[in-house]
């Protein structure tokens, strides 16, 4: 199905053709807004889904895959009760004459979207604002987990917006304020979307918080939505949920656009993953936009730094830079201004132990131990990578899961994740909307572990065992992971111009790239916020893949000799040999003429009658 409104293309597979958005009965706007942004059929958990939430009321646990249409799922059944609300409300006001109202609540806050991360809060915040483009003056949203000010939120709160749109840290900050503006009391709906990572993120304690604030559950409807239902879910279904609607997606239906997608490993070195990443880019292997996760900040730098000695651009995303930095670059990646994206996959959020205890089904595990655990890694990595600089890192950030990266072609592991469940949300980056992907992992074998100290991390020691869990579960899937196969020789070549710039970045450089990039974000988020939205054409002058330079910037390696290309490669493809250093025959007829003056002939005898005194 295109879309020609900006929301999120959906594969074909997914499509429900025998039910149009028209035949839910929705209102006339709502529909408007569906059909200007291309969407004429639901989607299978769509059908099923808003039938349910509009004429039998019933809370919604879904499970589906990214992509399917969850955000539209939960967004079209709230908007539509709303303004039923609010027509009747209207009608009752307009029968009583010019009262001050009609005291139901009315102006309060009637929905309530949790999210796991800002940037799935700006997402979805982006949808609602499509959905509600005819309705806009009906219906008042707002993100509370943008990086607005204090002061203008407490001022949007006071106008009691219909749908919140935040994390569960963040909402729960709001409601422990004494702003007396901001209530729960008359909420309508709850949705928690992508449950199993709000719960893997830690947010248990804030969400037993928010429910001390909700309404009792006849009052209240409730939207679960998940990729996955295990133990955990259950527990979230007894505090929230009364007899809900448990929808499950066939898995063979989203299997069937999951078989574009065609995954290799390659086993390499430490050194040579930087050497091999060099290559592809430089010559151009790798056809189309490149997703590159790194498994910790100063990596995403290190490489960064080396990949511009060569003269090959990208962007970084991580956690330290502001919100409002990180949606400006992945929506420009999205635009295609940036095709090569390292993005900073620091939220390993699933234990080791956690691979294993699953073997036989999905179990919950103790979060409160995996939060500790995780808080206590968070802490000696922060220790080690910044001693002399401490940098605020977004707990609520998140990129491997939920962030909508459009037409990528490939996602390169340049760092293989610490876990299976990680490999499965990072290479759904591609292969998506019908379109086929390959996903490319870097391994460390365990004997080359340790050989090269400066490119070495500490996660490459289990990367074997990581991908024998991570094959096991692609084949349960139906999947198939390939071992890359390629001519190393042919990157010999190369090895002593990338040993030359690898030098050059050195521990203090990628400090040093790491504090003036961070700079130079935190002025473009101030001007993003305060300038470019009435000034679009000044975007052009923001980029976010400017040279951070090391402290040694060597301008000859960004040229390839054109006797370091493979032979294919070449623009002249005639075998050359060895070519000297100086012309042998010119050298010999110099040596000739000298010979003569001297009286040798030319074999380099003397003659004795000439040189006899």
């Amino acid at each position: 199905m295109d879309n020609n409104g900006g929301l999120t293309t959906v594969p074909d597979s997914y499509i429900d053709n025998s039910a149009t958005f028209a035949s839910f009965q929705l209102d006339t706007r709502l529909q408007q807004a569906l059909k200007s942004n291309g969407f004429n059929n639901p989607t299978l958990i769509q059908s099923s889904a808003i039938p349910l939430a509009l004429q039998q009321k019933r809370d919604i646990i879904a499970k589906a895959a990214t992509g399917s249409g969850k955000t539209l799922a939960y967004l079209i059944p709230v908007i539509q009760i709303i303004l039923e609300h609010k027509k009747i409300n209207n009608h009752n006001i307009a029968a009583a004459g010019d009262g001050d109202g009609d005291g139901d609540g009315s102006a309060s806050t009637m929905g309530i979207v949790l999210v796991p991360t800002r940037e799935l809060a700006e997402q979805v915040y982006k949808v609602l604002q499509k959905l509600c483009m005819f309705c806009s003056t009906e219906i008042h949203s707002l993100n509370l987990s943008s990086s607005i000010t204090e002061n203008v939120i407490n001022s949007l709160l006071m106008e009691s917006p219909d749908i919140v749109i935040c994390t569960p840290a963040r909402l729960v900050q709001y409601l422990n304020t004494t702003n007396q503006a901001f209530s729960l009391k008359n909420l309508k709906f709850l949705v928690i979307d992508e449950v199993d990572l709000i719960l893997t993120f830690g947010y248990q304690d804030d969400l037993e918080k928010i429910a001390e604030f909700l309404p009792l559950k006849k009052n209240l409807q409730t939207f679960l939505m998940s990729a996955t239902l295990n133990d955990d879910i259950q527990v979230l279904k007894n505090k929230f949920c009364r007899s809900p609607a448990i929808l499950k997606l066939n898995d063979n239906e989203i299997n069937k656009d999951k078989s574009k997608l065609v995954q290799y490993y390659v086993k390499v070195g430490e050194f040579d993953k930087f050497l091999l990443c060099y290559v592809i880019f430089k010559l151009g292997l790798i056809k189309g936009k490149t997703l590159i996760f790194v498994n910790n900040i100063d990596r995403g730098y290190r490489l960064k730094l080396v990949l511009e000695q060569f003269g090959i651009k990208s962007c970084i995303l991580n956690s330290e830079l502001p919100v409002n930095s990180r949606q400006h670059i992945v929506d420009e990646f999205n635009k295609n201004v940036y095709h090569l994206l390292i993005a900073t996959d620091d939220t390993e959020y699933i234990r080791e132990e956690d691979e294993e205890e699953k073997e036989g089904g999905e179990k919950g595990e103790n979060e409160n131990k995996e939060k500790e655990s995780q808080n206590e890694l968070d802490k000696e990595t922060e220790s080690k990578n910044n001693k002399k600089s401490k940098v605020h890192k977004d707990k609520e950030y998140g990129v491997s899961r939920g962030v909508d990266f459009k037409n990528v072609s490939c996602v390169l592991n340049f760092d293989l994740p610490t876990t299976a469940k990680s490999y499965v949300h990072r290479i759904g980056r591609t292969a998506r909307a019908g379109k086929s992907g390959t996903a490319i992992s870097f391994v460390v074998p365990l004997k080359e572990f340790g050989k090269h100290k400066p490119s070495s991390l500490p996660t490459a020691k289990k990367d074997e065992k990581i991908l024998s869990r991570i094959i096991k579960q692609q084949s349960k899937l139906g999947f198939e992971m390939q071992p890359y196969s390629f001519d190393i020789k042919q990157m010999e070549g190369f090895r002593y111009r990338m040993e030359d710039g690898f030098r050059a970045v050195t521990q203090v450089s990628v400090r040093e790239a790491r504090i003036k990039e961070l700079k130079q974000e935190l002025l473009a988020s101030d001007k993003l916020k305060r300038h470019f939205e009435e000034n679009p054409q000044d975007l052009q002058s923001l980029r976010h893949d400017k040279e951070l330079h090391p402290s040694r910037v060597q301008q000859h390696l960004k040229r390839v000799p054109e006797y370091l290309l493979p032979e294919n490669a070449r623009a002249d493809k005639k075998k050359i040999g060895f070519i000297p250093f100086y012309n042998a025959n010119k050298r010999r007829k110099n040596t000739n003429k000298v010979n003569k003056k001297r009286g040798f002939n030319n074999k380099g005898k003397s003659d004795p009658l000439k040189n006899f005194k």
